[in-house]
């Protein structure tokens, strides 16, 4: 899905900036949740995507437990969230502070 970040420009983004962008997917999917389920899956599937490019970034060797932990999670809210009692809104209320992190190193 995502052509252009799978071919290297993901790696030259920051943790902060991917991860931010992968709470752009989670607000989009909370966007979508009542209103179309086919933008939904496609939010959450790029979701998914962009948490795999994240992984398989070598920078993020030391912090791959906490990215794991947070796809595990997001897994989880998409299910019901019984496992780690997560939802969406806390989610997107983590990735956040990713986010804001990227914007202010801009």
């Amino acid at each position: 899905m995502h052509q252009t970040l799978a071919h290297g420009r993901w790696r030259e983004l920051s943790l902060c900036e991917q991860m931010g962008n992968i709470g752009s997917e989670v607000s989009r999917m909370l966007l979508w949740r009542d209103k179309g389920r086919s933008s939904f899956e496609h939010a959450q599937d790029r979701a998914f995507e962009l948490f795999e490019l994240t992984l398989e970034d070598p920078r993020w060797r030391g912090r791959l437990r906490e990215i794991a932990r947070a796809r595990e999670v997001f897994a989880d809210a998409i299910l019901g969230g019984t496992e780690y009692q997560s939802s969406l809104e806390d989610l997107e209320r983590y990735f956040f502070h990713f986010a804001y992190c990227a914007r202010q190193h801009i």
